[in-house]
């Protein structure tokens, strides 16, 4: 029988993390990357975050340095975590993002290799393997019968989008399923919370596109507080999108995809959702030990991968200072 883990058992890894959030990605830090002079002076600045020299400041150079420390992240945390698998929790959407990937290349004849990511919990060349030899056995059951579902589908089909969905149902399906071993309320609330916030986006662009009730019970995902009924309502005509997220962290978000549904700003709304969830995971910082820390951490740290990837690349595309702030979600730190 395995020992029950206790908050105390937490305390070195979350004394660690309180020591590494000194070293993130700040508010003042992304500033002044913005103000830098150009993308190699905004690189510098990151070394104050303990990131490697961007010797190559190409995108691809960008996405090997970044995917690196991406796994760097995971391998130490799982090292050090009572329970690896609240790492596990942030690692299946990469399980998923290369299944996508495998189904396309293979649909398509071609090589997916530039666009696998070695981040979850399968390693991509035994994934790849076990795809082309036609045995996912190794895999979760709930993966593996995600993608037969999904090949057969998309070579009945040919449609890439219904093949989407069915890896995105399994995808909350096993992060959910994965919180819920971990025995976090902390943890599985803010899957819950990913979930309603993956469902109120699909909402709001079903509204902007004009798509009917049954295309919004496709898309939207079980497992989160937000009631399907009520976005379904709100998304054709029926009822105020604010007012169904009003009492949930998800209010301002809600204010702004009603706005966006009658043509407002995608962009300001995105970023609220985003900015819901960083509120919700912010709490971890005012705990001293237990497993709320790391759970804030590994979401903050992916969080600060997307916001150097945006701000480097924004800088080499030469996008102005004011069109990358747009970008950019709030800072944990």
């Amino acid at each position: 029988m395995a020992k029950k883990i206790r908050e105390y058992d937490y305390l070195y890894i979350s004394a660690r993390i309180h020591a590494l959030e000194n070293r993130m990605l700040t508010r003042e830090r992304m500033e002044r990357m913005l103000d830098a002079r150009t993308a190699e002076d905004a690189a510098k600045v990151l070394t104050e975050c303990g990131y490697e020299d961007f010797s190559s400041l190409t995108p691809a150079g960008i996405e090997s340095t970044l995917s690196k420390a991406r796994l760097e992240l995971f391998a130490d945390l799982r090292n050090d975590s009572p329970d690896p698998g609240i790492v596990d929790v942030f690692c299946i959407k990469y399980d998923y993002h290369n299944a996508k990937v495998l189904l396309k290349a293979h649909a398509m004849g071609s090589d997916p290799a530039g666009l696998l990511i070695d981040a979850g919990r399968y390693p991509v060349k035994q994934l790849r393997e076990a795809f082309d030899k036609e045995d996912l056995s190794n895999t979760s059951p709930v993966f593996h019968q995600a993608m037969e579902e999904a090949q057969s589908v998309l070579a009945s089909s040919g449609d890439p989008q219904a093949a989407d969905l069915i890896l995105d149902r399994a995808y909350y399906v096993e992060m959910l399923q994965a919180a819920k071993s971990v025995k976090s309320p902390f943890l599985e609330g803010y899957v819950k919370l990913s979930i309603d916030s993956a469902n109120l986006r699909a909402a709001v662009r079903s509204a902007r596109m004009g798509r009917g009730v049954e295309f919004l019970k496709r898309v939207l995902l079980p497992g989160g507080d937000l009631s399907l009924d009520g976005l379904i309502a709100a998304a054709t005509g029926g009822a105020d999108l604010a007012a169904r997220c009003s009492s949930t962290p998800l209010a301002a978000a809600g204010e702004a995809g009603a706005k966006a549904m009658e043509g407002g700003s995608l962009t300001e709304f995105e970023r609220l959702c985003d900015n819901a969830i960083t509120a919700y995971l912010g709490q971890g910082k005012r705990v001293a030990f237990g497993e709320h820390p790391l759970i804030g951490y590994l979401y903050a740290r992916e969080a600060e991968l997307t916001t150097i990837r945006i701000i480097l690349n924004g800088r080499l595309a030469g996008l102005d200072t004011e069109a990358l702030r747009e970008r950019l979600r709030d800072s944990y730190v």
